[in-house]
C-alpha cells in the first residue's frame, strides 16, 4: 500500500497539509486529498509533483 504525505506549496516540516493520504483527485480547480481514515481535505490549487516511491506529494495552493 502506497501512503503520501501531502505538502502545501514547498516540502518543509510546516507546510505539512495532511498525512496516509491514499487518494489524491483533482476536480474544478480543487485537489482533494482522502486519508486512511476516509477524512478529506480540499485545497483550491493544482497538483504540482507527486512521488508515490517516496511517498511525497506537494499541492501548489491557489493565489487569491
Amino acid at each position: 500500500m502506497c501512503l503520501s504525505t501531502v505538502y502545501k506549496n514547498t516540502m518543509t516540516p510546516e507546510t505539512i497539509v495532511m498525512r496516509n493520504v491514499m487518494r489524491i483527485e483533482c476536480k474544478d480547480g480543487c485537489v482533494i486529498l482522502t486519508d486512511l481514515m476516509e477524512r478529506q481535505m480540499a485545497i483550491e490549487g493544482t497538483l504540482e509533483m507527486a512521488n508515490l516511491v517516496d511517498g511525497v506529494a506537494v499541492v501548489k495552493e491557489a493565489a487569491v
